[in-house]
C-alpha cells in the first residue's frame, strides 16, 4: 500500500504541480527511511502514515535546524509498532 502523490498533497493541502518532484524524491527518501528503521511491509494505514508524517515534517521544514536526526514521537510510535507485529 504506497503513498500516491495525490494523497501527499492532499494532506499538506497543496494545490498545483511546482513541488511535484520534490514531494515525489520526499516520498522515496520517507519509504527508504522506514525500511532502513526496519519497517519491511509496507501495507498498513500506519505505514501511509508514517510516510506522510515523513514528507510533512521534511517538507514544513527545509531549512537547517542544526544537527539532528530526531523525529517526531508520532512516527517513532508507529515505527515502533509496526517493526513489533513484523507487518
Amino acid at each position: 500500500m504506497s503513498v500516491t502523490l495525490e494523497e501527499v498533497k492532499q494532506y499538506l493541502r497543496i494545490d498545483g504541480s511546482e513541488d511535484d518532484n520534490f514531494l515525489t524524491s520526499l516520498i522515496a527518501a520517507a519509504d527508504e527511511y522506514l525500511f532502513d528503521a526496519g519497517v519491511r511491509s509496507t501495507i498498513s494505514f500506519r505505514y501511509k502514515l508514517a510516510v506522510m508524517l515523513l514528507v510533512s515534517e521534511w517538507y514544513e521544514n527545509r531549512t537547517i535546524r542544526g544537527v539532528s536526526s530526531d523525529v517526531s514521537y508520532s512516527v517513532n510510535s508507529i515505527i515502533l509498532q509496526l517493526r513489533e507485529v513484523g507487518i
